[in-house]
């Protein structure tokens, strides 16, 4: 099936102007369609809005804008759709209106185009059937609001190919959203367990126990979210919850709307969130909602609907809580959440107690989850990390369960070589910071070490090993990241990867091989530069250094390493390039011995433009670091790899015990921290 480089959305309002907005962000060709001229003119005025709004928050550049809006073509005529590669369906929740839809777009669209619904509640089967291409149809559904939401859940019907399933798979990484697979079961993933939350919510309020402004916080408080239920349904339109809860109600009248809701929804009015909040009761709020959430959530596991770890991504990056349903029972503990399933289960009659919930209770032991994945695919084996809500953060268990990966992919005989790769928008963006700020906190640097060298000893594995190792790299490959891939044989990356170190600019250094492999890769002048400034280069910079192999387009990927394998013979192929590019010897000229001296000390190491902007990036970091580095980079080289990786880990506890490292760390996400060289 070719890829798709063209699409169609259908229905301009906020939902289809902002998916068609997100779509030609990322470069793909959008045809807006509606009914009348204005309905299209405002989906094309609420696009140019938001990316207004970007660029007043420097998210984007005017020429940006320009050319995002060029991809974009609004039109009435739905003939304008009839070579595109993907039609995306966002009309109003009307089945009979759908269905008539497709079977127009039927009459329209080439023989290989792929059809969609961004249906939140309807089946993709049945829509799929009023179609004549049952098995080139499928489910996109995207959250709101779709231009910034990362979340889109992959639908398959009963008749979906599993061509189409891989191509929207394939489609929704190349724009930019995280995808997580389910079931074509009544509310898909998220909707399943977020919409009872809500009803719940109205019950609370219903039955007396609490008052809608308490309601509210004491579930921003539960949750740890930013909206509660109340706050969230007046934003987002008390019909869509209304509707939904009525979809719902197919699976039995415990995900039928409360009276309270009907009424608010017959009414056409608001929640009114005047009132005291009364923190008594927040408890009372939280056990209930903890209750329904965890007993769905458990039921949509125990069905096959989705994993465990897709509920609770949805919950996180479509719903934006901090802690997904199973995390949260962990969290909880094991007695405490099957107490309150009982509870609500008891107080509902019409529902069981989910059989996997039991299970559970009895072997007493946290929910676990997968976080490595393993696909073989003939002759090659694709070790995925798949905790794209956390940027696939390297910590104690995704280390863990990446060496078993990779090792039960070194024992099949059948594979010849193993792809690493990042679920989302990251290869991997580093390690997980919170980690290293709590064991510094409980005067614990020593688990940093241990941690580290427990990385160190897998790395060796994965450079040692006699299998073609390939890093693929189609987004942040940033400290961790760049060492993990840096261990790997090839380096192919996409015009969306980009890779760097910015340790030295949170106090601490790369200590996952970074100051070592890098200048043995690249040469020590070019390694300094990246380490001891902290730039993140784009995949073309980092092919022209040496440290990636081979660029290739995103949808050209999947067919070119596969082509590489059959072909490919090589071990470390194409390190260093032969030839820099003269930006790059400059580059190289000013981190030379006798000109780092003058860097470390706050100077710039010679006259002009470049050699300033280099000084003052390296001014910007934090001074121990940087002579650690520096010194590791150096002492490094003299030896063996060997060496120079236990040097490495050796300076670790020097590093992680300045007070630079824990203000650096606390730093992140929160603005440049103010080093003080101790």
């Amino acid at each position: 099936m070719a890829g798709i480089k063209k699409v169609a959305v259908i229905g301009a309002g906020n939902m289809g102007s902002g998916i068609a907005q997100k779509i030609a962000q990322e470069g793909f060709e959008v045809v807006l369609v509606d009914i009348e001229e204005k309905f299209v003119q405002k989906g094309l005025e609420n696009i140019r809005g938001l990316l207004s709004e970007a660029i007043k928050k420097r998210l984007f550049t005017e020429e940006q804008t320009k050319e995002i809006l060029a991809r974009v073509s609004g039109t009435t005529d739905m003939r304008k759709v009839a070579e595109v590669d993907l039609v995306i369906e966002a009309i109003f929740e009307d089945p009979k209106v759908k269905g008539e839809l497709f079977q127009k777009l039927d009459s329209i669209c080439k023989p290989g185009t792929i059809f969609a619904s961004n249906t939140s509640s309807l089946s993709i089967t049945m829509l799929g059937e009023s179609t004549k291409r049952n098995d080139r149809f499928a489910g996109l559904h995207y959250f709101y609001h779709p231009a910034k939401n990362g979340l889109v859940e992959v639908i398959a019907g009963k008749g979906t190919s599993r061509e189409t399933f891989e191509a929207l798979w394939h489609f929704s990484k190349r724009h930019g959203k995280t995808p997580i697979r389910t079931e074509d079961a009544p509310g898909f993933a998220v909707n399943r367990f977020f919409v009872p939350w809500l009803n719940e919510s109205t019950r609370l309020l219903e039955e007396g126990v609490a008052n809608i402004p308490t309601i509210d916080e004491a579930a921003k408080d539960a949750f740890n979210i930013g909206m509660g239920p109340f706050t969230l349904m007046n934003v987002t339109g008390i019909p869509i919850a209304y509707h939904s809860t009525v979809s719902l109600k197919a699976l039995g009248p415990f995900y039928g709307p409360t009276e309270t809701l009907k009424k608010q929804f017959d009414g056409g009015q608001k929640w009114n969130m005047e009132g005291a909040v009364d923190r008594a009761k927040f408890e009372a709020v939280r056990r209930r909602l903890f209750g329904v959430v965890f007993y769905v959530a458990t039921k949509l596991q125990e069905e096959g609907v989705a994993t465990r770890e897709d509920i609770d991504r949805g919950a996180k990056i479509g719903l934006r809580w901090a802690k997904g349903p199973f995390e949260l029972m962990n969290e909880v503990g094991v007695k405490g959440s099957y107490a309150l399933v009982e509870d609500i289960v008891k107080r509902h009659g019409d529902i069981e107690m989910p059989k996997s919930l039991k299970d559970w209770k009895d072997k007493e032991v946290p929910w676990a989850f997968r976080l490595v994945d393993l696909k073989v695919e003939g002759p090659v084996a694709h070790v995925v990390i798949n905790r794209p809500e956390a940027m696939n953060a390297l910590n104690e268990e995704v280390f863990r369960q990446l060496s078993e990966r990779f090792q039960e992919a070194e024992d099949a005989p059948s594979v010849k070589a193993i792809v690493l790769e990042g679920a989302g928008k990251a290869f991997v963006a580093g390690a997980d910071i919170r980690f290293f700020i709590d064991k510094i906190e409980q005067d614990r640097i020593d688990d940093i070490v241990a941690f580290t060298r427990r990385g160190h000893e897998l790395l060796k594995r994965i450079d040692g090993s006699k299998k073609l190792v390939i890093a693929r790299l189609e987004g942040l490959a940033l400290g961790g990241g760049t060492e993990l891939a840096l261990a790997a044989d090839v380096l192919v990356a996409s015009e969306r990867a980009s890779m760097g170190f910015p340790e030295t600019g949170i106090g601490i250094y790369p200590g996952l091989g970074g100051t070592q492999r890098t200048p043995r890769y690249i040469g020590k002048e070019l390694a300094k530069y990246l380490i001891l400034t902290g730039k993140i280069i784009d995949s073309k910079t980092a092919m022209d250094m040496g440290l990636v192999q081979y660029l290739v387009p995103s949808d050209k990927m999947d067919g070119f390493i596969k082509d590489l394998v059959s072909k490919a013979k090589i071990k470390r192929a194409g390190r260093p390039p032969k030839r820099l590019t003269a930006e790059l010897e400059g580059i190289k000229g000013l981190l030379t011995d006798d000109k780092v001296g003058a860097l470390l000390s706050g100077k710039a190491p010679a006259e002009g433009e470049v050699a300033q902007g280099i000084a003052k990036q390296v001014s910007k970091k934090a001074p121990v670091a940087l002579r650690l580095a520096n010194k590791l980079i150096d002492e490094g080289l003299k030896g063996s790899l060997e060496a120079g990786l236990e040097l490495e880990l050796r300076h670790l506890k020097e590093i992680f015990s300045t007070k630079d490292a824990l203000a650096g760390l606390r730093s992140v996400g929160k603005g440049r921290p103010e080093f003080k060289g101790e």
